[in-house]
């Protein structure tokens, strides 16, 4: 692959990142605003919703991942998306508990921990053979 067509699908993939942050950031102001849910809920809510955007996208756009095993790709997006999920959490938690920073502004950089890991291992394991 060449330097353009990486370029092209990291551009691909923070299109599809935007969609994604758009989903979460809604659904965390709708449960911890509008509905007073505790950070942790509504955190793992806005993620699961999420998580079936990014993989559809990720799959048919991004990666262009057309035929292979669908089974062994939804499998390794989960533990995929479940690793860049478990370390955007620590990194929220952590920020936001132990620095005391505000816990929106602490969800927010947790995005980024989230998609630098989602796409490294999106790109190396998930859709590996078709990449």
């Amino acid at each position: 692959m060449s330097r353009n067509e990486e370029f092209l699908r990291v551009m691909r993939f923070v299109v599809v990142g935007f969609s994604n942050f758009v989903i979460i950031s809604l659904t965390v102001w709708i449960m911890m605003h509008l509905c007073q849910a505790d950070m942790l809920p509504a955190n793992i809510t806005a993620y699961a919703i999420a998580l079936v955007n990014n993989f559809v996208w990720n799959k048919l756009w991004v990666f262009r991942a057309r035929g292979g095993n669908l089974l062994r790709e939804i499998a390794l997006n989960l533990i995929a998306y479940g690793t860049a999920y478990l370390l955007q959490l620590g990194c929220s938690f952590a920020l936001a508990d132990l620095l005391g920073m505000n816990e929106y502004v602490a969800q927010f950089i947790g995005l980024f921990v989230f998609g630098a890991t989602n796409f490294i291992m999106n790109k190396l394991l998930t859709f590996k053979t078709q990449s």
